[in-house]
């Protein structure tokens, strides 16, 4: 693809729900295939496990980012409503889950059960934090929702960072997320799908898991060892495009 096609849009709730129906693994391969290498949120967790083979999460991230506090500097950081964390979350709705970049630090919170249940009542899909999360049992036991990715719990609040910007780019575990990007994830991780390829991803990612249940109808069907057919060939896939016209 050219570069002039690289620019953000917005994804359907179609596409996102396709999403859904694909392991994260091959959706990692669809998207290193078109380029994005680095897309991987490494070291963040599904804290709130799903269904294996039935349930998957693919939402459009609405980005959040702190900052390491500084005591000369927090007068000038807004309060109240007028804080990045609720512009944030109040952007997030069905198909949406906030993004936050907290560095990394365990010791960070980016909510708890009253941050949070804003998104809740919004009926928002998640959250993905490059930090810790707070008051998990609630947020299980009072159904908000949510799906929630985190590289710890904590009962923290945030001792040592700020929200400073939001609707921005951001990094997450390592990965580059921009407002509108689709985080895709299971119980393997989670990982960012540019916008503007997401369709395309999606595409290769539909062709290339049916040919690999193909390969493995071929294998158990012959009784064969996997390397007679696996990785898929451009063969296997085109004869998974011929079954599936």
């Amino acid at each position: 693809m050219s570069q002039s096609n690289m620019k953000p849009v917005e994804v359907t709730q179609e596409v996102l729900d396709r999403f859904k129906a694909i392991p994260t693994a091959t959706v990692y391969n669809a998207v290193r295939a078109f380029g994005s290498e680095y897309c991987v949120c490494e070291g963040i967790n599904n804290l709130t496990p799903f269904v294996p083979g039935e349930d998957r999460f693919a939402a459009r991230a609405r980005t959040l980012r702190f900052m390491p506090k500084r005591s000369d500097l927090l007068s000038e950081s807004p309060g109240g409503i007028n804080t990045p964390e609720y512009h944030a979350m109040g952007r997030c709705g069905p198909g949406d889950v906030l993004v936050a970049d907290i560095g990394g630090r365990i010791q960070d919170v980016v909510g708890g059960d009253v941050k949070l249940l804003q998104m809740a009542m919004n009926k928002a899909d998640g959250v993905v934090v490059d930090g810790a999360i707070r008051d998990l049992d609630v947020l299980l036991d009072e159904e908000y929702g949510l799906a929630v990715y985190a590289k710890a719990r904590s009962f923290h609040g945030s001792p040592s960072a700020v929200p400073a910007e939001e609707n921005v780019q951001i990094q997450c575990g390592g990965a580059l997320v921009r407002p509108g990007d689709v985080m895709v994830g299971d119980n393997d991780g989670v990982l960012v799908v540019p916008s503007w390829m997401a369709l395309d991803a999606l595409e290769w990612a539909e062709e290339h898991e049916g040919a690999e249940n193909l390969v493995k109808d071929k294998i158990k069907a012959e009784g064969a060892v996997p390397g007679k057919y696996y990785p898929p060939s451009q063969e296997t896939i085109d004869e998974w495009r011929s079954l599936n016209k």
